[in-house]
């Protein structure tokens, strides 16, 4: 479940425990050396604190009281010795624990390592139906909030929640041993010290709840004024986004007072409790002593076992509720790694290829420019070649996103080698969504696609999408430089195939008079460039994977009519001898295709020219004189 701004709800719970810190710790499986070590230092660590706190009564006993009343070189010596062998102990535990801090420390960085690449490989894996149903928030916080869990799990508390458990059993046993009047009275105390906890935790986790999610809403807000300034200062909404904020961060100071009221009020609470329970003990320890039932060795060591008792005890629970909400952030994990990964069961694949003396099409290690479809036949084990052109066929196609709600009605459609096809129709109408099934990002229930006369489902979707270049409406750019971005269509393309496909989109010109040139660094998608700009980037990335089909969805959209005009005669050397698919709102980007589609509740109403659906007075003849707009 996702709370405010993508992150877990507070107070998550994991639903089966058992489960998931097995597969935690089947990560670990390569660490069993350094685990056995961790566990060895923990219980040594432990260990050293309760035999050190031991030696309490043999020097007090044995050494001081009888020094105190007559010296004696032999004493003053064994005295000094006990110290000695007091000090190593105690050293022996700071080194033990130093070293199993380090080494979980160590483990825990590498075992998050390997769920973090598991996590990244697998959602490379997903279909976009799964990214276009999940928000992006919500994916966010799997690899930040819930693995920060995990990672606090595993360096801090597993550590020390098995080394309190030992102390707190170490501890209890030897203050058994040393005076069990006195263990009863700490026993009574802590069960009183631990109500209190209980009681007050419980309104402080409330309250600690109510502000993650007050804190989620002005996250929220700043987050979204960042993004809407511009918005805000055009429409002079700063007075009413003041008011706004101020209201919500006033919320959120509320909760956040009786949370941390509670929260601050508790530890002095214990610590006074601790304090308390200190200097009762004390009190009956000296009454014993003087009754003669218990020395003053075994008083003062007692003494230093009941702080060594209650402090783990506290640890204990802080250490089992981050436990338990790591696990709960691990389920999270887990289950976006158990999501089904996109299905491909295309066998058909695209291969470089070349004409034999014959003329015959066959296949070749050497890049010639020529792609052919490699389509074996199970039938009679024979495969045969076909040239990779870019003819795609639409026929009688049905598609809906979810089910029982169609988007597609009976889409029949047929776009030659060097055909510009447009798509035009109102948002909604299904344009996009033509575009997406040629990408087989979505599989169609009813009717056939069909590329280069081959049943798309039978082409295998990586090779079927290397065939393919989509400039979108939103231009992204990565982090990295201008020539990177560009060779992101072709990873290996050269820097003159990057800078002629740059020159075809008319982007070679403002390119240089960049600071760096092609090596200038772009950032947070291409800040530092103007939105036409970008597309112009996208537009030479689509140019240098020199597809056969290219698909342009509202391209254009985000270039103003002089850009538009400087790429025009670019576009059309891109789309010279391809398919091409073009998506527009702006009607004058498609008066130049062979066919344009105007489609209407996921049906094409009307096809032909520019020419001939203007003759025809129909939908199209009223969206281009402006009778009706686009929307």
């Amino acid at each position: 479940m996702a709370g405010p701004m993508g992150g877990k709800r507070p107070g998550a719970k994991p639903q089966n425990v058992k489960k998931t810190l097995s597969r935690i710790f089947s990560y670990m499986q390569e660490y069993k050396v350094q685990l056995i070590l961790i566990l060895f230092t923990i219980m040594l660590s432990a260990g050293a604190q309760v035999a050190g706190t031991s030696f309490l009564r043999k020097v007090v006993d044995g050494y001081l009281t009888p020094l105190a009343k007559e010296y004696d070189s032999m004493l003053f010596k064994g005295f000094i010795e006990v110290l000695i062998l007091m000090g190593a102990i105690y050293v022996m535990g700071a080194c033990s624990t130093y070293l199993y801090s380090r080494l979980m420390l160590n483990v825990s960085t590498r075992t998050l390592y390997k769920i973090r690449m598991d996590l990244f490989r697998k959602m490379e894996s997903f279909p976009i139906k799964y990214f276009d149903t999940h928000t992006h928030g919500d994916l966010m916080s799997r690899y930040t909030n819930d693995t920060d869990t995990i990672r606090e799990m595993l360096s801090n508390s597993v550590a020390n929640f098995i080394s309190s458990v030992i102390t707190v059993s170490s501890v209890f046993i030897m203050m058994i041993l040393f005076s069990w009047q006195l263990t009863i009275l700490v026993v009574i105390m802590l069960f009183i010290m631990l109500n209190i906890i209980k009681k007050l935790g419980g309104k402080s986790g409330a309250y600690f709840k109510e502000q993650q999610i007050h804190l989620g809403k002005v996250n929220g807000y700043i987050e979204e004024m960042f993004e809407g300034q511009k918005v805000v200062k055009v429409f002079c909404h700063e007075d009413a986004a003041k008011e706004e904020f101020d209201k919500l961060n006033s919320q959120l100071c509320e909760a956040a007072t009786n949370a941390n009221t509670f929260a601050s009020v508790l530890f002095p609470i214990m610590g006074n409790l601790s304090h308390l329970l200190y200097a009762i003990t004390a009190i009956f320890g000296g009454i014993l002593s003087v009754s003669g039932v218990l020395s003053i060795g075994t008083v003062v060591a007692f003494m230093q076992y009941t702080r060594s008792f209650s402090q783990p005890i506290t640890q204990i629970s802080q250490q089992l509720n981050s436990v338990l909400t790591a696990l709960a952030g691990a389920e999270r994990i887990f289950q976006m790694i158990d999501e089904e990964p996109e299905v491909d069961e295309g066998y058909v694949t695209m291969v470089n290829a070349r004409f034999d003396a014959t003329g015959k099409l066959v296949e070749t290690e050497e890049r010639t420019g020529i792609w052919a479809w490699k389509h074996p036949h199970k039938s009679d084990n024979t495969i045969t070649y076909t040239q990779v052109k870019g003819e795609v066929e639409f026929d009688n196609v049905v598609f809906g996103y979810e089910e029982n709600k169609t988007v597609l009605n009976g889409i029949s459609l047929y776009a030659k080698v060097g055909q510009k096809i447009a798509f035009v129709g109102s948002t909604g109408a299904g344009k996009t969504t033509i575009t997406n099934l040629i990408n087989r990002f979505y599989d169609v229930p009813d009717g056939k696609i069909r590329y280069d006369g081959i049943n798309i489902n039978k082409i295998k979707k990586d090779d079927l999408r290397r065939s393919l270049s989509m400039v979108l409406q939103d231009s992204h750019l990565f982090t990295g430089t201008v020539m990177d971005n560009i060779r992101y269509g072709k990873l290996d393309a050269t820097d003159d195939e990057v800078i002629a496909a740059a020159k075809l989109a008319n982007a070679h010109s403002f390119i240089k008079h960049l600071p760096q040139g092609y090596q200038t660094l772009l950032t947070a998608d291409g800040a530092n460039l103007s939105q036409g700009q970008r597309q112009l980037i996208t537009i030479a990335r689509a140019a240098v994977a020199d597809p056969p089909v290219l698909i342009l969805d509202e391209a254009t959209s985000s270039i103003d009519t002089r850009t538009e005009a400087l790429i025009e005669k670019g576009m059309d050397r891109l789309m010279e001898g391809r398919t091409v698919f073009v998506i527009a709102h702006r009607l004058s980007t498609v008066r130049n295709s062979h066919a344009i589609m105007v489609l209407e509740n996921g049906r094409i109403i009307e096809r032909g020219n520019h020419n001939q659906l203007i003759k025809q007075q129909g939908k199209y003849y009223q969206l281009y004189t402006g009778m009706f707009e686009l929307s």
